[in-house]
């Protein structure tokens, strides 16, 4: 497969590139995106769904563009699809032949279910939770697949979408109730049992409505984000009735203006059909589901069990030669086991100490000063793909832990505050005895004592000067018979 890989969608609304790089075999990181606005169905709706002159021409310019972008990037590997206005086009031939012609670039057009399938397939192997159902509000159609034990076991594709409610319902008309039922005729297409508590949240109408909500919150990241469906199902009524300037003050953006109504009423309405308690967005979609497949080919299209690429790409792009990440990780979780008979963490835990731990160095990449707060940085941002935006927050913390200043409690919802100050400690303490070439023993002592066999004076010294933070008590002891002090044991 190649290294850079350039996905191009074009939908009803817009057209869209994301650039992957791959970092390797499976780790990868998006390297660029575009869009542009080329809204190819205007007009096609009320013509039969012939697609017009102009906005094939707008097209066409956007993906001449973006296959010189893609070029530009190194790509060799560019993958093109198109949706719902192409396929239902009685001329898409005519305008395929001439993407073909001015662009160099041949066009894949995929049906319903297999656009549903791709939006599954990035949910299913970049999202933190694997069951539920995915839902896609296009601008032509709207896609559904049912994610099951880890598998896509069901797929749908119904024709309602923002841009064909739009011009037949809203364009001068304001019929509402007639695109209310024509919604509700398409989604009894769905089986009666095609109920759940949870919905992926897939393309851009979705987001634009995620960003709205998230912003009230105090959210900033979209991918991952898990929100009630009854905040949606208030704001899109609050939306549908809202005049244009209205909108705008609410902070969308001119492209989604005369657009966003149509979305919203789509999207609220499925909530309520699927009986939905509770929405995650997505932040990945048919683009990355499309690099998936090509991707994963032979692995029956998913990733190694506990393969992470988020994870697997930030070590490959900013572990350092000569990184002490590995015993860290090594000491962290003989540690954590160790005093498990005192913290009584879970395995969740013990897989989020793994992980920072194993992290632990990659801010070394912008210099030593202020490295833990780059690592932070680094992973709070870079581990975008299969973690909670919680998880993501819970890493920060604690990377960002030097040893000087501990939390005194926690407003993570995934732990207490005692078993974030455990954690940190037990991090920071790995920390500073990975500078250890030697090995290391530790014991439990009493109820709380921590007793470290084999530490170096360095460690040592670093150790003691934040011992009165610890959520525990340590205690040196000697290694092999050879004391590290004058006295076998020392107390902190």
């Amino acid at each position: 497969m190649a290294k850079i890989v350039s996905v191009i969608d074009i939908g009803s609304n817009s057209v869209r590139m994301a650039i992957f790089a791959k970092t390797s075999r499976f780790g990868f990181y998006l390297l660029e995106e575009k869009k542009s606005r080329v809204r190819i169905s205007e007009g096609s709706y009320e013509n039969g769904g012939f697609l017009q002159e102009a906005p094939m021409r707008r097209t066409i310019l956007a993906l001449s563009q973006f296959v010189q972008i893609a070029k530009q990037r190194g790509s060799r590997k560019i993958l093109c699809v198109a949706t719902s206005a192409v396929r239902d086009a009685p001329n898409a031939k005519v305008f395929l032949k001439q993407v073909k012609s001015e662009c160099g670039l041949q066009i894949r057009v995929i049906d319903g279910k297999k656009e549903a399938y791709y939006g599954a397939l990035a949910c299913l192997n970049l999202l933190h939770q694997k069951e539920g159902l995915s839902v896609d509000v296009g601008g032509g159609s709207s896609e559904c697949a049912v994610l099951d034990s880890q598998k896509i076991t069901q797929l749908y594709s119904i024709d309602v979408g923002a841009i064909r409610i739009k011009e037949l319902f809203f364009d001068g008309k304001e019929d509402i109730e007639g695109a209310r039922a024509m919604i509700k005729q398409a989604l009894l297409q769905l089986p009666k049992e095609f109920k759940s508590n949870v919905v992926f949240g897939i393309g851009g109408s979705i987001r634009a409505l995620s960003k709205m909500i998230a912003k009230d919150k105090g959210i900033q990241f979209l991918h991952g984000v898990e929100i009630d469906a009854k905040s949606y199902i208030v704001f899109c009524d609050e939306i549908l009735y809202s005049s244009s300037q209205k909108l705008r003050d609410m902070g969308f953006g001119e492209d989604r203006i005369d657009s966003i109504r149509s979305g919203a009423l789509i999207f609220a309405m499925f909530l309520e059909h699927l009986e939905v308690k509770n929405v995650i967005t997505s932040g990945v979609g048919v683009r990355e589901g499309v690099f998936l497949e090509d991707l994963l080919r032979g692995h029956s299209y998913r990733f190694p069990h506990q393969f992470n690429p988020s994870l697997r790409s930030l070590l490959d792009r900013f572990e350092g030669k000569g990184s002490r990440a590995i015993r860290s990780k090594k000491e962290a979780l003989r540690i954590f086991d160790c005093l498990k008979e005192y913290h009584h963490c879970n395995q969740f835990l013990k897989r989020i100490l793994s992980i920072a731990s194993r992290l632990c160095c990659v801010g070394e990449a912008l210099g030593s000063h202020m490295q833990s707060m780059h690592s932070a940085y680094f992973v709070f941002c870079g581990l975008e793909y299969g973690f909670s935006l919680s998880e993501r927050f819970l890493l920060k913390a604690i990377l960002e832990s030097n040893g000087k200043k501990f939390p005194k409690e926690s407003k993570n919802p995934l732990l207490s505050s005692f078993e974030l100050r455990v954690l940190i400690s037990i991090f920071v303490l790995s920390k500073f005895l990975s500078i250890d070439s030697d090995p290391l023993q530790y014991e439990i002592k009493g109820k709380n004592t921590l007793v470290i066999f084999g530490a170096s004076y360095l460690a040592k010294e670093q150790i003691k000067k934040i011992s009165k933070c610890l959520e525990f008590e340590v205690e040196f002891g000697e290694n092999f018979g050879i004391a590290f002090d004058k006295k076998p044991k020392v107390y902190f």
